[in-house]
């Protein structure tokens, strides 16, 4: 059963079969015939570096017109030698890619999710050998990742006898780059199958191993890297199992789907793509017997590639479908919610832009190959529209035209569905390998029409090698940092400007040079760093003896800390040991005592105590606290020398940026501005510089030293305000409804332009700070709900205090945004203790605007109140106007033009139901009342409002006719 696009018999894997014929022979215009169906013998137009190849793929009709350059025959002596360089490039590239591979492993720092990846693979052990019910990573989300990748790296780690960290490190990066450049040759390979070309091949393998990024995860990175070269490998295999048209093929491609789909549960991507190739196979099948080889082929690729996932998916044995909705569950809703600095803002990982993945390839692809790639598609694309029926048939442009939809579903059905994203693209590395073919099918695209000059030609490969050449340059120059590079699409020689963009070195990768900075300055000393186990465990045994972590009761010698500088400021003279990339600091070690300081180092120190003295403190405790601007300062002279460590925060109410959500994780950790005491002499002393965003009320904090991040046992907190009036100003003015002396004072304000509840009490006891706050939010429309909470008609915001407050002198205080849609009403309280309702008014000083705004306008309707339109708008107004005018409810019925707009529950109706208070839209002024109701953006037939009471009925009523 044979068919599809091979380019003939006799070839093992449909490879050309002369390539084995000396490299002098002569060609003629005759060997390339015009001929479309003369698919063994249709060369590529592009000077090869083994011109006698033959093209391994049907060109019906050819990609590219025939070479017009042929060369001359070489001299004897180089024949044989450039015969097997041009015929063994592609694997003489890998094979020294891969020297230095072994050379550089040990180069590279450990990302995060080493730990988290090396406890997935130990709980399925477990679970495998039955030394545990079920499978349960720390994280038991983590459940449904795949295991066969990891599984046979911690097994290899046992027979290996590998129990030093250092060596088990380094294990796993050689390993996944071995996996990285075994997909750079499938690469190399697919590339030849498309082309029939070795130097366009060669081009696609350079271009796939000289993604700088890429590069580096090659090494770090042991989840997204090892799909991203399975997804080639099933790549090369999808288009071989087309050509060929075997079973044999087909069931190779099924078990590489099937574990590509383990890897990630986006592999079932390339299996929607087999399916609906075959698809149109069938429609285009001449008779029965070709219909049924075709249904044989995709029923036993679907089973090959189901008993696949399912062998090497042990969380799936009890339960497949229930891993497969988890899975794809996951992958749209992930439950790790993380905040991501994206373009100056800091936004959470479920709520970013749909163009998020987009920027994040466009700054961190290098350009050449971001230009090559969308040359490629452009290329690709217009040949589709040239000859559109190629399309729908088994042959070499269908497979091009897969390229491009790789490369552009995936994103933009991540953008649609919203998908939780965090740290650049990683999650879509994939992407570059159908995006790397795309690129060197661009520089072929260029080679051919620029083929007929010889200079330009010439030309053009110069331009190619020197940009290949510039973008492996600075891979060298910026090792082993590549996963920190950004191309000059953004500002990188603004010092620091990179920081405050984006995030540069989010797996603190740079902590590794520091460390051996730090080495190599103190040679043979024993040296106490505040810096995460991990840094230091995977140093080599003889260096990690010169360095300890630090611990409760030993002072520091010095605290390797990274960037954002709002967090850790990075003081110009408190680093003499740092990293640094595009003027952008990524690590810095600071010395924490004089003795470890250079005498500018100290100075600079002691002139900055001076300054900060100069004016009172806005906080006097253990520390006194002085702030000048946005820079906290805090001081303890006389400081003993054995003092217990400790670290200082300050903590904005409500956090910075205000969009964190109450159900955020640890929001304690991600909120406050943190830094660590140095001290100078006899003198301690902490600087905090808060950023520009951060404003209001601030919690100071001094707590007992814990990890080397914010943690520990509060020893004393502070409420300090950068507005006036704040916060306890604001509660001791009376603004406060009555309370009960149990309860909370719980204010509405909106003196920021959006609506925040601020709640505070005296003599507040640990209990009452600890225990949640219910919050439940009253829509004026439903529609402004989220999806889940429109079943219970409120929103749940519930809350602890310490997410948007503190506890400074015994007296708790919070303060809490509040969406931006209209609220009606407002629940709040602690179960058992206390609750208030809040009707929240509509904003009185806008009134008088609103009404001047009516002059001379006609009321579309008089009754009791007169009523406009205005601004897709229905505004109530009464002249002369009482209190019990507006004490009961309205009514407000909405007849659509089409009752397909009303939500599913009010179309029996046929009308939607906007009844509402007084007090949500409106107010009294003057003795005047206005109201103000939205409508709805679809067309309107009908308004019916009036007002009703309990025990009186109807009290008035008006029918309004809309003309939209």
């Amino acid at each position: 059963m044979r068919g599809g696009f091979e380019a003939g018999a006799g070839a093992e894997d449909g490879a050309p079969t002369n390539l084995r014929q000396p490299i002098a022979s002569r060609l003629t215009r005759a060997d390339f015939p015009r001929t479309e169906n003369l698919c063994p013998t249709a060369p590529t137009n592009i000077p090869s570096l083994h011109v006698n190849s033959n093209p391994p793929l049907c060109y019906n009709p050819p990609m590219f017109p025939p070479p017009r350059h042929i060369p001359p025959p070489l001299a004897s002596g180089s024949r044989a030698a450039l015969n097997f360089l041009a015929i063994h490039s592609g694997p003489l590239l890998c094979a020294l890619f891969l020297l230095a591979g072994l050379v550089l492993a040990g180069d590279y720092g450990i990302n995060y999710d080493e730990r988290a990846q090396r406890q997935i693979a130990q709980a399925n052990r477990d679970y495998l050998l039955g030394q545990s019910d079920r499978i349960a990573p720390e994280l038991y989300h983590d459940r449904v990742y795949g295991i066969v990748f990891e599984l046979p790296l911690l097994l290899a780690e046992q027979v290996l006898g590998l129990t030093d960290y250092h060596h088990v490190h380094r294990f796993r990066l050689t390993i996944t780059h071995l996996l990285f450049l075994l997909g750079a040759f499938f690469c190399y390979r697919l590339a030849w199958r498309l082309t029939g070309n070795r130097l366009i091949a060669l081009l696609a393998l350079l271009l796939f191993l000289l993604h700088p990024r890429i590069y580096a995860h090659s090494y770090l990175n042991s989840k997204d890297l090892p799909f991203l070269s399975i997804f080639i490998i099933a790549l090369y295999l999808l288009e071989r199992a087309f050509r060929k048209d075997t079973i044999a093929a087909f069931l190779l491609l099924g078990v590489a789907v099937g574990i590509l789909t383990n890897l990630r549960i986006m592999g079932i991507t390339l299996l929607a793509a087999t399916l609906a190739l075959r698809g149109l196979d069938l429609w285009h099948a001449a008779n029965w017997p070709q219909r049924k080889a075709i249904l044989l082929t995709a029923g036993l690729f679907i089973l090959t590639a189901g008993l696949t996932l399912y062998a090497v998916t042990p969380y799936a044995w009890a339960n497949p479908i229930d891993y497969l909705n988890t899975s794809l569950s996951l992958t749209v809703n992930h439950p790790v919610v993380l905040p991501q600095l994206f373009q100056g803002q800091l936004l959470l990982s479920n709520d970013l832009p749909p163009y998020y993945a987009a920027v994040w390839f466009g700054i961190t692809t290098p350009p050449l190959i971001l230009l090559l790639g969308f040359i490629g598609m452009a290329a690709v694309a217009a040949r589709c529209i040239r000859r559109p029926k190629a399309l729908f048939r088994n042959g070499r442009q269908r497979f091009l035209l897969l390229l491009p939809a790789c490369f552009l579903l995936p994103p933009l059905a991540a953008a649609l569905l919203g998908s939780n994203q965090y740290e650049g693209w990683r999650q879509l590395y994939f992407l570059y390998a159908p995006f790397c073919l795309l690129a060197a099918l661009g520089g072929g695209w260029l080679l051919t029409a620029l083929s007929r000059r010889r200079p330009w030609r010439m030309g053009l490969y110069g331009l190619a090698g020197l940009g290949l050449a510039l973008i492996a340059l600075q891979m060298a120059q910026i090792h082993p940092l590549q996963s920190s590079y950004f191309n000059f699409l953004v500002n990188r020689a603004t010092p620091e400007y990179l920081q405050t963009q984006y995030p540069m070195d989010y797996w603190k990768l740079a902590a590794r040079e520091s460390l051996q900075d730090l080495l190599s300055a103190h040679p043979s000393e024993t040296l106490i760093v505040r810096t995460g186990r991990r840094h230091i465990n995977i140093l080599p045994p003889a260096a990690r003896q010169y360095i300890t972590p630090d611990s409760l009761d030993r002072r520091a010698d010095y605290a390797l800390s990274s960037p954002p500088a709002s967090y850790q400021p990075d003081l110009a003279f408190n680093s003499p040991y740092r990293r640094r990339l595009y003027n952008n600091t990524l690590s810095a070690a600071r010395p924490l005592d004089s003795a470890r300081m250079t005498p500018a180092a100290s100075a600079a120190y002691r002139e900055l105590y001076r300054q900060a003295t100069a004016s009172q403190p806005v906080i006097r405790a253990d520390y006194a606290v002085y702030v000048d601007g946005r820079q906290l300062t805090f001081i303890q002279e006389n400081c003993p020398p054995d003092g217990p460590e400790v670290w200082f925060g300050v903590k904005p109410i409500p956090p910075a940026p205000e969009t964190f959500p109450p159900y955020f994780p640890q929001p304690g950790f991600y909120a406050p501005y943190h830094n660590r005491r140095v001290r100078v002499d006899d003198l301690c002393l902490a600087v905090i510089q808060l950023p520009a965003e951060v404003g209001g009320d601030l919690i100071l904090m001094q707590r007992s030293a814990g990890n080397y991040e914010p943690g520990g046992i509060a020893l004393w907190e502070g409420l300090h305000s950068l507005s006036q009036p704040g916060l306890r100003e604001l509660i001791a003015q009376g603004r406060q409804p009555a309370a009960e002396d149990d309860s909370f004072a719980v204010v509405l304000d909106r003196r920021n332009g959006r609506p925040r509840l601020l709640y505070a009490k005296a003599d507040c006891s640990p209990t009452e700070y600890t225990t949640p706050v219910f919050l439940h939010l009253y829509p004026a429309r439903p529609r402004d709900l989220p999806p889940a909470a429109r079943a219970i008609n409120f929103e749940n915001r519930d809350f602890s205090l310490e997410t948007y407050g503190g506890r400074p002198e015994g007296e708790c205080v919070a303060i809490v945004p509040l969406p931006n849609y209209p609220i009606v009403e407002i629940r709040t309280g602690q179960t058992g203790s206390w609750s208030h309702r809040l009707y929240p008014a509509a904003n009185i000083d806008r009134l008088p605007a609103e009404y001047a705004a009516l002059a001379g306008q006609e009321p579309e309707a008089r009754a009791v109140f007169d009523l406009y339109r205005q601004n897709n708008r229905l505004l109530y107004l009464r002249e002369t106007c009482t209190a019990a005018d507006t004490a009961a409810n309205f009514f407000l019925h909405i007849v659509p033009q089409d009752t397909a707009d009303l939500p599913p529950e009010r179309r029996p109706y046929g009308f939607a139901n906007h009844d509402f208070a007084f007090a949500w839209w409106g107010g009294h002024f003057n003795g005047r009342c206005l109201a103000a109701v939205p409508l709805p953006d679809y067309p309107i037939k009908t308004l019916r409002t009036g007002q009703h009471a309990p025990g009186q009925g109807q009290l008035w009523a008006v029918e309004l006719a809309v003309e939209n």
